[in-house]
């Protein structure tokens, strides 16, 4: 252990084997900014909190699950290395009827390779979708295959829709109202 005897000593000349809070020991070194940085693989035990700042993960690393008892089947991977949250703005499709201007708004959630839309398709006067064909375009990212989702015309029973590439596409039609709602879950 490393250990400071007078308090004139300079951060960045701090270099050694330090204690890390909740045990365990890492080796660090400092930036010279005022960060000091794990510069090799500590062994923790007990909980780490982060009072300040965010834990940052560099591109293509994650947070490894391999501790935990896989399920059933082929796993293909324990390391979880992305998330992200946002917006984005559905287009029109080719398949959708608007009367009036058309509006939209869509907000997603990405977590590894599972994307979660939702999202409105409207008109200042009334909007309809024809069956088996484009309700929107512009999702967020590109889907892998499709699958189910469901789209619920305002007042009106829920129909099937799926992502193709980058749109989504519904089962049946949708009779004229003036908001769509819609929720769909794919894999990228």
């Amino acid at each position: 252990m490393l250990k400071a005897v007078t308090n004139l000593v300079n951060v960045s000349q701090i270099t050694g084997v330090l204690p890390v809070v909740n045990g365990g020991t890492g080796v660090t070194t400092s930036t010279g900014t005022g960060n000091t940085v794990l510069s090799a693989a500590p062994t923790l035990s007990g909980n780490v909190t982060l009072s300040t700042g965010n834990l940052i993960v560099a591109s293509s690393q994650g947070i490894d699950f391999s501790a935990t008892s896989s399920g059933s089947g082929t796993m293909t991977s324990e390391l979880l290395s992305d998330y992200e949250e946002g917006t984005w703005t559905p287009t029109q499709g080719a398949g959708l009827t608007v009367v009036g201007t058309f509006n939209s708004l869509g907000r997603y959630t990405k977590t590894g390779r599972t994307v979660v839309v939702q999202g409105t398709l409207g008109s200042s006067t009334t909007v309809s979708a024809a069956a088996a064909d484009e309700m929107c375009g512009g999702l967020p990212f590109t889907s892998a295959s499709p699958v189910a989702g469901i789209a619920i015309g305002v007042w009106t029973a829920p129909v099937g829709i799926s992502p193709i590439s980058t749109s989504l596409y519904n089962g049946t039609s949708i009779a004229a109202t003036d908001t769509i709602l819609f929720c769909i879950t794919y894999s990228v």
